[in-house]
């Protein structure tokens, strides 16, 4: 069993396997050691993207701030959780901070075993009472920007959501919903459109809006990327963002207000979140595990791609 929670290679799958399964439904948890090196661990899955990039940046400098080092692991799609838990722990770490789309139950009762502190920021569905996690007010978030666009004199806003998977895209999606309901406004399903929060499938729906015999005079986009498609789909049919229609992302990455029009977007406090999240974790390290569950506020920034429609 040693070898197992300690990482160590030269064990079968098999063997790997059952000592995991009996572990997991044992509720086993192996004391944290106080002789961990100075390190915490950050482990995500899609570094393409400028919000784990900001996060990833965030939580390297809130670590630097208290003497420890960072270690990364980018996991491509498919690939063997199985090979950075045991990666992890064979080198030793004070905590995992966890970007991941999703903690299975599995996951997570392999780093309780190992006695190993972690967080989950942003996590894919409800993490449950006994998960520590850090997001953002993602709701309030879909309904700020579907209310400005509403306060704006829209009556036509379509929204491109995020994967439906994720906790935050239906929350965004139910924001939208909850804002057009609010100011008595029917949803359009016509107008519901689904995203992926990457660039490309915001430029073809936005496409598909644009084409439609009463198209719409606003787009909240699932995200900042996704809106970015939808500028691009609005200059190759000529349409003036904000005068033929108004655009909100969300994030507010960098590129938000670099981009032309510099983008209205709902603020996620990235570099807050990741702050809390190392912060949770050192804490968990220091006097035993947390069970904490932190929504940081998100804002309304308002720049040049929304104003009233035309006419």
């Amino acid at each position: 069993m040693s070898k197992v929670l300690n990482g160590r290679p030269d064990v079968s799958d098999r063997t790997r396997t059952l000592v995991q399964d009996a572990l997991v439904r044992s509720g086993y948890r192996k004391r944290a050691s106080n002789d961990a090196p100075p390190l915490i661990d950050v482990v995500f899955s899609d570094f393409d993207s400028p919000w784990a990039t900001e996060i990833v940046r965030a939580a390297a400098a809130a670590a630097q701030r208290e003497g420890l080092t960072v270690a990364f692991t980018a996991l491509s799609e498919g690939e063997e959780r199985r090979v950075w838990f045991d990666h992890i722990t064979s080198r030793g770490t004070r905590g995992v901070v966890l970007l991941l789309s999703e903690l299975t139950e599995r996951q997570r009762g392999e780093l309780v075993a190992r006695g190993l502190p972690f967080v989950v920021i942003d996590p894919t569905a409800e993490p449950g009472p006994e998960v520590s996690s850090v997001g953002a007010t993602n709701w309030s978030g879909g309904l700020a920007a579907t209310n400005h666009l509403i306060e704006l004199g829209h009556r036509r806003a379509a929204i491109i959501t995020g994967p439906p998977a994720l906790l935050c895209s239906r929350a965004r999606l139910d924001g939208y919903r909850g804002a057009l309901e609010r100011a008595g406004i029917a949803v359009d399903e016509e107008l519901v459109r689904p995203g992926d929060f990457r660039v490309k499938a915001g430029y073809e729906q936005a496409k598909v809006l644009f084409g439609l015999r009463n198209r719409p005079t606003a787009i909240f986009a699932g995200n900042d990327l996704a809106a970015l498609g939808v500028l691009r789909a609005a200059r190759e049919r000529l349409l003036h963002v904000p005068g033929d229609v108004s655009v909100v992302g969300f994030d507010d990455i960098p590129l938000a207000a670099w981009s032309t029009p510099s983008l209205t977007t709902v603020r996620q406090p990235l570099y807050e979140m990741a702050e809390v999240a190392v912060r949770i974790l050192l804490e968990s390290a220091e006097s035993g595990p947390l069970r904490r569950r932190v929504e940081l506020a998100t804002d309304l920034v308002v720049r040049e791609s929304t104003a009233p429609p035309a006419g």
